[in-house]
């Protein structure tokens, strides 16, 4: 799965063979769409999602074009997803944010479950950095302000990273898209089935 920023880019670069194969470096082509789906969004709007299919002309592997704004296999884009791991972040629990974000109790523990493994924080916090040091390292000289958990600091470190992207490439970016582009679509851990 590949997750893209820009949708037109993305496809207007696959059309024209600038877009390589992970497993094997081959030229993926356009190859039909993947399954027609309808995500959430935080102002409660639904909106359907197709998102493109490629295929590799060398070892003949297929992949998605996922948008940046989506989450793997959820309903929720990654908006919704962000909002949650943020009011987790500063102590509020999961029924009350169920009840804030209009989603049922059950998602929403499942959501904090699928964040709370320290390995898959770490991860989100070392992305982050990664990203403030490529845009910006002079945020990192000034250092990142410690959060009162983990979960936190990595979201504060996600968000000087769209800071120093905003500052640098392209500052109408929005946020959760660009989070979810740098965490390549990972804003929690996967899932049991994935």
């Amino acid at each position: 799965m590949f997750i893209v920023l820009d949708v037109e880019q993305a496809e207007h670069d696959l059309t024209a063979g600038r877009m390589t194969c992970p497993s094997c470096a081959g030229t993926l082509r356009p190859w039909s769409w993947a399954k027609r789906r309808l995500v959430r969004h935080r102002d409660g709007s639904t909106r359907p999602v197709r998102p493109r299919r490629a295929r590799c002309a060398r070892c003949h592997a297929t992949r998605v074009l996922l948008p940046a704004s989506c989450q793997p296999r959820l309903a929720d884009a990654t908006e919704v997803v962000g909002a949650a791991l943020v009011a987790k972040a500063a102590g509020r629990g999961y029924r009350r944010l169920a009840a804030e974000l209009g989603r049922s109790p059950s998602t929403v523990r499942r959501w904090l479950r699928r964040a709370r493994s320290d390995r898959h924080v770490a991860g989100l916090y070392a992305r982050g950095v990664a990203r403030i040091h490529r845009f910006d390292p002079e945020i990192l000289s000034a250092g990142l302000r410690p959060q009162p958990t983990h979960l936190g600091d990595a979201l504060q470190a996600l968000a000087a990273a769209v800071a120093a992207y905003r500052r640098r490439v392209d500052r109408h970016v929005d946020g959760w898209a660009l989070i979810g582009a740098f965490t390549a679509g990972r804003l929690l851990a996967p899932g049991p089935s994935g």
